[in-house]
Formats: C-alpha cells, sequence, structure tokens
C-alpha cells in the first residue's frame, strides 16, 4: 500500500498581542516595473493575498494582520518563489536575486523560516548527490561493467536515503509541536519519491498529528490532518497490513541461520529483543554494530536479546561480516535475496539500518533506535 496524504499546513495559536507581521526585503537585478507577489499556502490550496510593485532599488514590504503564523509564499511573475513562515508580530526581511528568490542571500526576524532553510539545506545536499549517481549510470550506460556499477549507484542510494530518512526524523523529533514538522512529513528527493513512507515511517504521521490535535483540537486544517491519519491507519490495517508502531506486535517470520536451522521471531519471547536489519555491505549498518556490541555485553544477561536479519546477498559476505565486526554471540538470520527477501514486504522496508526493540511479548517498543538513544532506551528498562 503507498499512499500519500496530500500537503495541509497546521495553524497555531498564538498570544502574542502584536498581530502584525511585515514582510520586507529587497530583491536585487529585478527588471522595472515588476511585481512581487504575497501567496498563503491554505488548507487545501496556495491563495495570492496581496501584491507590490517594487521600487527602482528593489525594495518591497507587505503588511498581514494574523492571529496565528502562516505559511506565505514571496513569488515573481515567472514563478519563482520562496516559502516563509511567519508569525505574529514578526519582522521579516529577505535580500534575495531576482530569479533566484528560492536561494535567498539572507532572511532575517523568522524562527519558523530559520528551521525551514535549515531542513532545505540538507535536503538539498541530498537531492545533489543522488543526481550524481545519476550522472555516474549514464556515464557507464554502454559499459559491460554496468551491472556491478549499478549495484554499487543501488547501495549508495540507499545509503543516501537512509541518511535523509534519519535526519528528517530528528528534525520532526526536535522541533515537536512546530508546524515545520508537518512540512517535513511531505518531503521529496525526486517527484513522487517521498524522504518519510507513510506506512514505513507511520508512527511520525501519528506523532505530528496527535501532537497538533492535542494542542489545538479546534483547527480546522489540524482536524483534516487527523482524519486523513485516521484513514491511513484504517487503510493499513483494512488491507491486512500491520502497524508498526509502537504497542503493536511485531509480525513473526522464520528464516534460516547461518548452519540452516530455521529460526522463529516467536522463539525469542520473554525475553527484550532488538529486532535488526543490516547487511555486510551498509556502511552505516557496520558504524553502529560496535553499539550493538555493546549493548549486548551490557544487558544480555539481564534479558536482552539480539535477532539479526541480514539483507545480504551471499552467505560468504554475511558471514564475513559477521566475523569482522565480533558479532557472533547472538542470533543471525537470512535466506540471502537481497532486497526481494520476505522480510523487506513484510515490514515495510526502503532502507538499512533499521530496528525495532520489542518487549517480552513481541510487542514493540520502539522504532529505530540508535547509538545512545538505544542505550539510554536499553538503560531505561533494565534499571
Amino acid at each position: 500500500m503507498r499512499k500519500y496524504i496530500p500537503l495541509i499546513l497546521v495553524v497555531l495559536f498564538s498570544g502574542c498581542s502584536n498581530n502584525s507581521v511585515t514582510i520586507s526585503g529587497k530583491l536585487e537585478n529585478a527588471p522595472e516595473g515588476e511585481y512581487l507577489y504575497l501567496a498563503e499556502i491554505k488548507e487545501t490550496a496556495v491563495e495570492n493575498v496581496d501584491s507590490v510593485k517594487l521600487e527602482k532599488n528593489g525594495n518591497f514590504s507587505f503588511k498581514r494582520e494574523i492571529d496565528i503564523p502562516a505559511f506565505y509564499l514571496l513569488k515573481q511573475s515567472n514563478g519563482n518563489f520562496f516559502t516563509l513562515l511567519a508569525g505574529p508580530g514578526e519582522k521579516i526581511e529577505v535580500k534575495a536575486v531576482y530569479n533566484r528568490l528560492n536561494e535567498p542571500v539572507s532572511v532575517k526576524g523568522s524562527e519558523g523560516t530559520d528551521k525551514l532553510l535549515e531542513y532545505n539545506k540538507v535536503l538539498k545536499s541530498t537531492t545533489e548527490k543522488l543526481r550524481n549517481l545519476s550522472e555516474i549510470y549514464r556515464e557507464n550506460a554502454s559499459s559491460p561493467d554496468l551491472p556491478k556499477v549499478v549495484e554499487t549507484i543501488d547501495s549508495t542510494a540507499r545509503v543516501y536515503l537512509s541518511e535523509i530518512n534519519s535526519y528528517t526524523k530528528k528534525f520532526i523529533d526536535d522541533n515537536t509541536g512546530s508546524l515545520v514538522t508537518l512540512i517535513a512529513l511531505y518531503q521529496q528527493v525526486a517527484p513522487r519519491a517521498y524522504v518519510l513512507d507513510p506506512v514505513k515511517d507511520i508512527n511520525y504521521f501519528i506523532k505530528v498529528d496527535s501532537v497538533l490535535y492535542r494542542r489545538y483540537p479546534a483547527s480546522g486544517p489540524v482536524r483534516a490532518l487527523h482524519e486523513q491519519v485516521a484513514a491511513l491507519v484504517e487503510g493499513v490495517t483494512s488491507s491486512g497490513g500491520t502497524l508498526l508502531t509502537p504497542g503493536n506486535e511485531a509480525p513473526d517470520f522464520t528464516l534460516p541461520s547461518p548452519d540452516g536451522q530455521m529460526i522463529s521471531l516467536s522463539s525469542t519471547r520473554g525475553k527484550v529483543v532488538l529486532l535488526d536489519f543490516w547487511a555486510a555491505w551498509c556502511g552505516p549498518c557496520r558504524l553502529e554494530n560496535p553499539n550493538l556490541v555493546r549493548a549486548y555485553e551490557k544487558y544480555h544477561n539481564k534479558g536482552f536479546e539480539i535477532f539479526q536479519v541480514s539483507l545480504d546477498r551471499t552467505r560468504e559476505a554475511w558471514l564475513k561480516g559477521i566475523e569482522e565486526d565480533k558479532l557472533g554471540k547472538w542470533i543471525h538470520v537470512s535466506d540471502l535475496k537481497y532486497w526481494e527477501s520476505s522480510v523487506v514486504s513484510l515490514y515495510h522496508i526502503e532502507q538499512i539500518p533499521n530496528n525495532y526493540l520489542l518487549d517480552r511479548d513481541g510487542k514493540i517498543i520502539a522504532v529505530n533506535l540508535r547509538g545512545e538513544d538505544l542505550q539510554s532506551k536499553l538503560a531505561e528498562i533494565f534499571q
């Protein structure tokens, strides 16, 4: 199932007594007589709310009376635009160059817009790296080594996607309750290639919805998001899928160990289990493995187990990775089918590393805990 929620924006209540917001600045190299437009991003549409004729030196100024923060677009007549988040009482200054409005020279006076720029900078870096991989493919399209090149490109692209996926989740965690978290839910690295998958990452859609709906239940856009997330949850469960969110039971499966023994995830009932998806070819996975070793040595005797599932293609690569990273003390399984493994569709896996921390009954406690986050959660459980 792949159902994407359309972009909607949530309004936030502000107790600030000054409800005026000014958006002013300068647009360098603008043709004489050029107009600049201010559009507001609303629930389901973008609506022009004001326009000004630029002064000879490119200066402009808009003033709005608002009770709540809102997203606006500064737009040129040719379609070039810049998105900002304006709050009551803010005095926002934007300096940019004509036809490069989407890459402003400077923005001052808007904390929300600063957050948007911070996120977009990382997202842009990822899209550029992915474009570079496309160039490598085109350069090797007629090469006899193309299959090997494609495999390298594929694994590298998955690493990039995993990194921006993790960054986006942390961005949402760090800005809980802000409008920028709703924007982060719908970012793309290419048309229809979303950073967050609404099925695999549904817990983040639920998280944003639950915080905003609890705080602002009277808001129309918040209610709309709430209804759409509810529909998404219903769609996942009614289609026979499993909602991979905390509190739900992790789907059981059985795969062979290195010695050919068939082992089921359910065989670990009674222990706190880290279900970890990895591969020897996955750089970020290998970097995280020492953290898993540390966690296992510290908590195994208290009832902690690791159930590690490999997406490797060959037994040799799989076993070499286990040996090199000193992972031999816990449970390992794999059908050696790479991205065609049965667990990929079962757990909606699109990037690795990927993990689920399970309680003694096999229910999900948390998703994608790494580094000190994993250590802290285990310390809390086994305290």
